[in-house]
């Protein structure tokens, strides 16, 4: 990360409307900001930059989730879908505290220094009237006995010893914060209280659950994004506080159609890779697995990976074999990566058997399967090196060659 993330205003300098249409955009794009967020993110921005920024609210996200720190990234020259891949990694939390500890390391500005004037040199002491022009010649003459001699003056000195330095770890340590007067009146940044409970069991909480059930995608997004405004039954908004209240007015039974169509989507389209599924919903690896059991879905999402496994053991096509051995996480999360791995093995060994007899070396040997089977020379020479079969075949060839040799 360059200089481009460092602050050029305050955040308490923002315009109140440009904050507000930068929340509300973000809303919009599946990431709700805190105030605070909003601010520090436009303070990376200089205020000639604030039409343009109003020019990107006001029309429909192009992609989401798109936080604030998004919208500058943005505006800078960057793509929204590319946006959308760095707000999903936690790329801006990154940041955010650079941009906030690159503020506190900043040298304090340095302080006026008003104009100043030299001190007028003393007068000269007054000569006594009573001092004659002898009387000054005789004082000349006694002060001179007791005056240095020339060997005195033209003696090395001892130097005084110096103070003790003060170690560095007793010296009161160094500020280079700027001190910033608090924020005041409208610029007072205060939390906002959160509602009861109850307002999400009263008639105008189906509403409230209505539109945020729109924004978010499954049940725990959900969780996240009204416990931000809500408190739940006995302190913090829980899943059960959240799951009573959609039971209450009879939502339920919707999201949870939603969840699962979504989930077993989600899985077709990581091709039952579960550590994809859990970061394309944001969800960990722990909420996934309880989504799942909440929605009974087990069954169908074991029957889905189970496809995909049966897909790619049953591959018969070298190409594909062979870029597949190169893909561990997701051989791994299918749990069929040492079945792939020895069948491949197995099959590479005889092909390299049949091969062997007219092969050269090793670069003729993959030429000749690469050629035979349609596959890149590179990744057949690559698979035999990571399966541990090159070894062999070297001295195979080897011998091979020696027993041909005259």
């Amino acid at each position: 990360m360059t200089s481009m993330w460092n602050r050029r205003r305050q955040p308490d300098d923002v315009p109140t409307p440009v904050a507000v249409a930068v929340s509300d955009f973000c809303r919009r794009a599946k990431s709700a900001a805190t105030p605070t967020e909003v601010r520090e993110a436009l303070a990376l921005l200089a205020d000639e930059d604030d039409f343009r920024i109003r020019a990107l609210t006001d029309a429909e996200p192009e992609r989401s989730p798109l936080g604030p720190f998004a919208v500058v990234d943005i505006l800078r020259g960057t793509s929204a879908e590319l946006a959308s891949q760095r707000q999903g990694c936690g790329y801006y939390e990154v940041v955010r505290e650079l941009a906030r500890v690159r503020e506190e390391k900043a040298p304090p500005a340095p302080a006026p220094t008003g104009l100043t004037f030299a001190p007028p040199p003393a007068p000269p002491p007054a000569v006594p009237e009573a001092l004659s022009e002898g009387g000054a010649a005789k004082a000349g003459k006694a002060a001179r006995p007791s005056a240095e001699s020339l060997q005195e003056r033209i003696a090395p000195r001892k130097r005084e010893s110096a103070p003790e330095a003060m170690p560095f770890d007793a010296q009161e340590p160094v500020s280079f914060k700027r001190a910033l007067p608090k924020p005041r009146g409208r610029f007072t940044q205060v939390a906002a209280p959160k509602s009861s409970y109850q307002t999400l069991l009263h008639a105008e909480g189906k509403d409230i659950l209505e539109s945020a059930m729109e924004q978010n995608e499954h049940r725990f997004a959900l969780i996240h994004a009204l416990s931000e405004q809500y408190n739940g039954a006995r302190g913090e908004l829980t899943q059960t506080d959240v799951e009573t209240a959609l039971q209450r007015h009879g939502l339920m039974d919707r999201l949870t159609a939603r969840e699962r169509q979504g989930l077993l989507s989600a899985y077709t389209e990581q091709r039952g890779a579960a550590g994809r599924v859990a970061w394309s919903l944001g969800l960990s690896p722990s909420e996934l697995q309880r989504l799942i059991g909440s929605l009974q879905l087990q069954a169908e999402v074991d029957g889905v990976r189970e496809r995909f496994q049966r897909e790619v053991l049953a591959s018969r096509h070298l190409t594909q074999r062979l870029d597949m051995l190169g893909r561990d996480k997701y051989l791994a999360d299918l749990g069929i990566k040492k079945r792939f791995t020895d069948m491949l093995r197995k099959d590479l060994e005889e092909l390299a058997r049949n091969e062997v007899p007219d092969a050269g070396d090793m670069a003729g040997l993959c030429l000749a399967i690469a050629r035979k089977h349609g596959a890149p020379q590179e990744l057949v020479l690559r698979a035999l090196d990571r399966l541990g079969l090159s070894e062999g075949l070297r001295k195979q060839l080897q011998a091979q060659s020696n027993y041909s040799s005259p």
